[in-house]
């Protein structure tokens, strides 16, 4: 630890929040001060109080908070599971599929999953082959899970879902791509960016869409007779990466003309 860090929190041997953020937010983007008071809430981190009410983080604190979050972002653990696992490695004893792969089957124990759906870990956003796409839409989320992973209070996710970034299926239920729209929110709200500014980008995803869907239609009613062509998940695959990428490339461009 930094002797500036120290100097925060007036000379104690630990961090103070804002210092424990900073050192976080590298490896987790999407971190916020509200999400680490709401884990402590949740009685997953525990820091010392000082007299005059300072959160006070020693190192043991801040590696239990990395253990969290990581556990959300490349296992999708849920709450109870992280909180069981702490419970088991705070007693000395070996946490089920903890040393496996974050993306294998078998990563939870089966009495611990969430939902069924949940075996499969959500693909990199940058992965949009059929089969990480497919894999993305099994994953099914509560409304509290999907806040839990990304640390939205109750105000901020009715906002998104009325502006129409969020959106629930026949389930109620949210897809992971929901979790990366909240990430990406919770993010960008650090800027000031509230959801009735990002309702832009649901105008023109919902276009964009509109567009694949005139390309995609076609292929899948060939196929769908029995006819030979491209395949539209392939298809899918290809128009999903060939737009973003320039989606990318004219936000980039614009930005550097200023």
């Amino acid at each position: 630890m930094s002797s500036a860090a120290h100097a925060e929190v007036g000379g104690h041997d630990g961090l103070s929040i804002g210092a424990v953020l900073r050192e976080l937010q590298p490896d987790f983007p999407d971190l916020t001060i509200s999400k680490i008071r709401f884990l402590e809430t949740e009685g997953l981190i525990s820091p010392e109080r000082r007299a005059s009410g300072y959160r006070l983080f020693g190192e043991a604190d801040v590696s239990r908070l990395r253990f969290v979050l990581a556990a959300q972002r490349d296992r999708f653990w849920p709450l109870k599971v992280i909180r069981d696992a702490l419970d088991r490695l705070d007693q000395g004893l070996d946490v089920p599929g903890l040393t496996e792969p974050p993306d294998a089957a078998e990563d939870l124990p089966a009495q611990t999953h969430p939902t069924a759906s949940t075996n499969a870990r959500a693909a990199a956003v940058t992965d949009f082959s059929a089969v990480a796409l497919r894999r993305r839409r099994a994953v099914r989320l509560t409304a509290s899970e999907l806040r839990e992973r990304t640390g939205l209070d109750a105000a901020a996710y009715g906002q998104l879902k009325a502006f129409g970034l969020l959106r629930t299926d026949a389930s109620g239920r949210h897809h992971a791509d929901d979790l990366d729209v909240a990430t990406a929110a919770a993010a960008l709200s650090r800027y000031g960016m509230e959801a009735r500014h990002l309702r832009s980008f649901r105008i023109g995803a919902d276009r964009e869409i509109g567009l694949a869907q005139q390309v995609l239609e076609p292929v899948r009613r060939r196929r769908a007779r029995g006819g030979k062509g491209a395949d539209p998940r392939e298809t899918e695959t290809e128009l999903l990466s060939t737009m973003l990428a320039l989606h990318v490339a004219l936000v980039r461009s614009g930005l550097a003309e200023r």
